[in-house]
C-alpha cells in the first residue's frame, strides 16, 4: 500500500468508539468473507468497540444481512445492522408522522416499513417514498409520477444508480430518480442514504455517539468515504472492493485513512 496515512488520523482511529462498515467490497465479496473480516469484528467486539453494518441497499432488510452475515460465519444481532430504508422510516417518523406512505420497494422493504409503524397506502398517500424496487412495473411508476407530479412531499431512501451483482451491475434508484425527473421534473426532496446527512442522524441516534466517536469505512469514494468527509466522522477507505490508489489520487473526495482490508486498522486500536 502506497498511501501515506498521518500519525495524526492513525491517532483518530485509535479513539474510534464505533466502528461503521459497509458491507459488500468490505467485509465480504459476494457471498465470500473476505480476508481477515471476522477476526476483525471479534477483535472490535473484545476490545470494547462497537461494530455496526451499513448499507445503502433498500431492496433488502436489516434480517436478511443479518441471515447471510450468520450464513458466513458470522453472528450479528440485529441492533447492528442499518440500513437505508430504516434510516428513512426513522426520517419519516420524525418529519412526517402518522403520514400515509406511498411506497415503491419490494417485499423487503414493506416490512421495514411495516415494523417501523410507517402506514402504507400506494394510491392515496399523504407523501412519496421510493427505495430500490426490484419489483418494478410500469403501472408502479405512472401512480408514482402522478403522486409525485401533484406536488406529494417525495423522499428517496438513497442516491446509487447502480447495484453490483455477481455478473456486472444493475439499475438502482439512482436510475429511477431519473426517470421520475424525466416526467415530473422534479427531483427528490430529501434523500436518506449515503453519502447525506439524514441517515448520519439516524446512525447518532442508534448508536448514542457523535461523529467524532465514529469511523466509517468503505470502499466506494463517492458514498462511503464522502459521507465520512461530508459529516466530520473518520473516513477510511478499504481497497478490497471497488476504489483503487489511482481512484482516490484522481478523486475529490479524499479519505482520512487508506488499508488494503479492514483487518490490516487493528494495530492503530488501543487495547
Amino acid at each position: 500500500m502506497s498511501f501515506a496515512n498521518s500519525a495524526a488520523n492513525l491517532a483518530r482511529l485509535g479513539q474510534v468508539k464505533c466502528f461503521v462498515l459497509d458491507m459488500d467490497g468490505t467485509f465480504y465479496l459476494g457471498e465470500r468473507i473476505l480476508e481477515g473480516s471476522c477476526e476483525f469484528l471479534a477483535f472490535m467486539r473484545a476490545h470494547g468497540r462497537r461494530v455496526v453494518f451499513l448499507t445503502n441497499n433498500s431492496s433488502r432488510d436489516g434480517q436478511y444481512y443479518v441471515q447471510k452475515l450468520s450464513r458466513m460465519g458470522c453472528q450479528v444481532p440485529g441492533e447492528d445492522v442499518y440500513t437505508s430504508g430504516m434510516a428513512t422510516c426513522q426520517y419519516l417518523n420524525a418529519h412526517y408522522p402518522g403520514k400515509k406512505v406511498c411506497l415503491l420497494g419490494n417485499e423487503h422493504l414493506q416490512r421495514e416499513f411495516a415494523r417501523a409503524g410507517v402506514a402504507m397506502d400506494f394510491d392515496h398517500p399523504d407523501v412519496v417514498v421510493i427505495g430500490f424496487d426490484t419489483t418494478l412495473d410500469y403501472r408502479k411508476m405512472q401512480v408514482v409520477c402522478d403522486h409525485v407530479r401533484a406536488g406529494l412531499p417525495y423522499l428517496a431512501t438513497h442516491p446509487d444508480f447502480n447495484c453490483p451483482t455477481e455478473t456486472g451491475m444493475m439499475p438502482d434508484i439512482g436510475a429511477i430518480i431519473a426517470f421520475i425527473d424525466a416526467s415530473t421534473g422534479r427531483q427528490p426532496d430529501c434523500i436518506v442514504g449515503k453519502p447525506h446527512s439524514p441517515i448520519v442522524s439516524g446512525l447518532m441516534e442508534l448508536t448514542g455517539l457523535a461523529p467524532e466517536e465514529l469511523c466509517i469505512c468503505g470502499d466506494r469514494l463517492y458514498t462511503d468515504v464522502a459521507t465520512g468527509v461530508k459529516n466530520g466522522i473518520l473516513a477510511v477507505c478499504v481497497l478490497s472492493g471497488e476504489a483503487t490508489q489511482a481512484d482516490i489520487a484522481a478523486s475529490s473526495v479524499q479519505p482520512d485513512l487508506v488499508f488494503d482490508k479492514l483487518i490490516d486498522m487493528i494495530t492503530y486500536i488501543k487495547r
